[in-house]
């Protein structure tokens, strides 16, 4: 490359400057004071060049010191390829629910379903959740309007409401031992939480 883009585009700033303050001074600018360069065609190792010249300045500058992140491994590298990563992170981190396609809101769901399942009191509102979380799964395959496809399952009404109500028998079972222990405890242990003794 024989001639540095740096500088030619500090001299075509300079040569347009001087046209403009030769016209504000009511002169018309000589042609011959200042002739355009003909337009040349770049070729891709003249940009390529031009850019790793800019990158090797910038480095040299100190201006990709300090980023956020630098030195610390890339976050989602898990070895599987996910083509929605992007939109999973930015749901992640924003903590939005109810946007995006329904492939993605539907997985999140099915993740946390039996958490949501788990704070309801009565077996018919779980079973009405349920059939609720499988009519959209199968609208949603039905749909045809691109996007990512749809693999969350459905899931078994009756045997979702099996475990609903196995998962509340076990944490009823360790709430009664702990009460269970505690009477069982010597009182001269136990003390009220402003330290006076029972």
């Amino acid at each position: 490359m024989s001639e540095d883009p740096q500088r030619a585009a500090w001299q075509y700033r300079l040569d347009r400057l001087a046209r403009e303050e030769a016209i504000a001074r009511g002169e018309e600018p000589d042609a011959t004071d200042v002739a355009p360069e003909p337009a040349r065609p770049s070729t891709q190792a003249e940009r390529s060049a031009y850019v790793e010249n800019a990158i090797q300045q910038a480095i040299r500058r100190g201006e990709f010191d300090n980023l956020p992140g630098a030195g610390k491994p890339l976050e989602g590298l898990t070895g599987q390829h996910d083509p929605d990563w992007w939109i999973r992170r930015k749901i992640e981190r924003e903590q939005l629910s109810g946007l995006g396609p329904p492939a993605l809101t539907l997985r999140v769901e099915n993740a946390e379903l039996e958490a949501r399942l788990d704070r309801m009191h009565r077996e018919s509102e779980v079973r009405e959740a349920v059939e609720d979380f499988n009519r959209r799964v199968v609208e949603a395959r039905r749909q045809l309007l691109g996007g990512p496809p749809v693999v969350t399952p459905t899931r078994d009404a009756g045997g979702e409401v099996r475990a609903w109500r196995e998962r509340r028998e076990a944490r009823q079972r360790q709430v009664n031992e702990e009460r269970e222990q505690l009477e069982h405890e010597p009182k001269t242990l136990r003390t009220r939480w402003w330290g006076r003794r029972d």
